[in-house]
């Protein structure tokens, strides 16, 4: 799993590249952490544009971020979500607590 950031002034805007899977999980966590706590952004944009494949350990990975950034009072929201993956993040119901858009821009603009 590839992940680079782009920064949108106070909002971090997370790529992710690849399978977020329990391979990958701790090391996109400690990665998205460290970003976070070093420059003390707490509004996340997710684009999942670039994940072909996601299972629950990549739930556990949104969903601790999300924990995180609420007890900061922080917001993070989830893009560009396709196919097998969006449906994962249906069966979990994370949309019903996570905002999905469709593009980085409509998600930034809503922060």
């Amino acid at each position: 799993m590839n992940v680079s950031f782009e920064n949108k002034g106070d909002k971090l805007v997370v790529h992710m590249l690849g399978e977020l899977d329990h391979h990958s999980a701790e090391e996109v966590r400690n990665k998205i952490d460290d970003r976070v706590e070093r420059e003390k952004c707490y509004k996340l944009v997710l684009d999942f544009s670039g994940v072909t494949f996601m299972d629950s350990s990549g739930i556990g990975v949104v969903i601790g971020r999300y924990k995180k950034l609420l007890r900061s009072k922080g917001k993070l929201y989830i893009t560009k979500v396709n196919g097998s993956v969006k449906r994962v993040f249906e069966l979990s119901g994370m949309f019903k607590i996570i905002p999905l858009y469709d593009s980085i821009e409509q998600a930034l603009e809503n922060m």
